[in-house]
């Protein structure tokens, strides 16, 4: 069964003060929170029961949840940071190659490094040798990622950690005075989201989820595209995370510890919004603009994930456990509708066979565009001819793609999107500018989940979904991601 865990407190300092409601989960997830650290913290109970309609009615709740907003962080530009000081935290799938990349962007300290395994940071360690960065490191202890973050000379916390630590771990460094920037998806349930929001608010510290596919070459010049009227008035769009994932998810030492991102899948919903989604929420303005108004979610049944787990079971006994679980179906589909009267599809699947894709298409009124399967532009017509292509690639290529994109494809991450994203990041916060997602946009993005969990569950219902901005959206500008923020950090070589 899924499991559902829900932090009342802000205070991490303060386990006393942590609530829970009852959760649900299998004894690999429970064993999995134990080896984490998770149930040490007091974040999981004891209440270990069936899954319950009632479990499902606090998404519900929290989908009608209204906000008075503290401070607005659309738009919101922090003190400039000469050199901003790092702690990673995370060093297993993701952690090491965002060191990588930030030790090759100038006006960056990695000053601390943190994972539970040793041997992990270590290796981490020894990449950097050679550079100007000789980090502190903590490891050993599934507390050991509060001390680096208590320490007084960082600036911001890189989280690159199983999901279920985001919202943990970007709270506590918010809350220690740092910036905080966190893998996706940024929160698993409602109540996380919604912590996240009002801390940042608080703190006046700024909290972006790292969605490194905002950044992809086609879609930062779409988004140019749609900023220039090209498009004419947007009227859909469709983001996806296709991805035949089932050996890796089964898979033995991935690097995905204890098997953690296959027991995310015992949950059925949207899993991994973000990639897709991203993007056209950007060329939509939501939360600048435009917002979301409500969606409706619907998965097929699970025609491989079991019975892969039972093929895997009955040569190895290691799969046991997994043989017997409820998986989340195969494709799921979410539909959501904005308050201007757009349209988003989100479409997820890791298990079928099928070639990879994000589909990354924009509709509107004049033309649309589309990067997955065929990667082109249609004026209604027919898709462009290639020197029609090549001209509108010279026309709305981005400034920050003419910067730093060759720099980025050599220095790597996902074709050079990762870097991009963290030269963005760091260059924005040296300079005293804006980031390009905020908060809010880390919210919202990521409750695509737990509202798409509920309305599968209540055969495809509408919800609701929150407005994180506390109706702020109506006059929040949008922020310029195509230009190359302040311009003046360079690369090391």
């Amino acid at each position: 069964m899924a499991i559902y865990l829900t932090f009342r407190a802000i205070d991490l300092r303060k386990p006393n003060n942590i609530n829970f409601i009852a959760v649900s989960m299998s004894n690999k997830r429970r064993d999995f929170l134990k080896i984490s650290g998770l149930a040490g913290m007091g974040l999981v109970g004891a209440g270990i029961s069936g899954f319950s309609q009632e479990q499902l009615d606090q998404v519900k709740i929290q989908s009608l949840r209204k906000h008075n907003q503290r401070f607005n962080m659309s738009g919101f530009a922090a003190p400039k940071i000469n050199t901003v000081r790092v702690g990673v935290i995370g060093l297993g799938m993701r952690g090491p190659g965002a060191v990588n990349r930030l030790s090759k962007i100038e006006g960056v300290e990695i000053k601390a490094l943190c994972d539970l395994r040793p041997e992990m940071v270590d290796k981490v360690v020894k990449s950097l040798e050679g550079t100007p960065h000789k980090p502190v490191t903590y490891s050993g202890s599934s507390y050991a990622w509060k001390k680096m973050v208590d320490r007084d000379d960082l600036d911001l916390i890189y989280i690159a950690t199983p999901w279920q630590w985001h919202t943990p771990m970007a709270v506590y460094a918010m809350e220690s005075g740092k910036h905080a920037a966190t893998e996706v998806p940024a929160a698993v349930t409602l109540e996380e989201c919604w912590q996240l929001v009002e801390t940042s608010e608080r703190t006046k510290k700024h909290c972006m989820m790292l969605e490194n596919c905002c950044y992809d070459f086609f879609e930062l010049m779409t988004l140019s595209m749609a900023r220039d009227g090209y498009f004419g008035e947007i009227i859909h769009g469709e983001g996806a995370y296709i991805h035949d994932l089932i050996d890796l998810n089964f898979k033995k030492g991935s690097g995905y510890q204890e098997m953690w991102r296959l027991i995310e899948n015992f949950r059925d919903g949207n899993l991994y919004p973000t990639h897709g989604l991203g993007p056209i929420c950007q060329i939509m303005d939501i939360n600048r603009g435009d917002q979301m108004d409500y969606l409706t979610s619907l998965s097929s049944k699970d025609f491989m994930m079991q019975a892969h787990a039972q093929k895997l079971a009955a040569e190895d006994s290691y799969y046991n456990s997994f043989a017997n679980e409820r998986y989340r179906g195969n494709m799921n589909t979410t539909m959501v509708k904005t308050k201007k009267g757009r349209s988003i599809m989100i479409q997820h699947d890791v298990t079928s066979p099928r070639p990879y894709s994000r589909i990354h298409l924009v509709s509107g009124t004049k033309a649309m565009a589309q990067k997955w399967p065929q990667e082109g532009v249609s004026d209604g017509h027919g898709w462009l001819k290639e020197e029609d292509m090549k001209a509108l690639q010279e026309k709305y290529t981005p400034e920050i793609v003419r910067k730093v994109g060759e720099m980025a494809k050599q220095i790597g991450g996902h074709g050079g999107m990762d870097f991009m994203m963290d030269w963005r990041m760091i260059d924005c916060l040296r300079n005293g500018l804006p980031l390009d997602q905020d908060v809010y946009d880390a919210a919202l993005w990521s409750a695509i989940t737990p509202l798409s969990e509920w309305s599968v569950a209540n055969r495809s219902n509408s919800i609701d979904v929150p407005d994180f901005t506390a109706g702020s959206w109506q006059s929040n500008k949008p922020v310029d991601i195509t230009l190359a923020g302040g311009g003046t950090t360079g690369v090391r070589v």
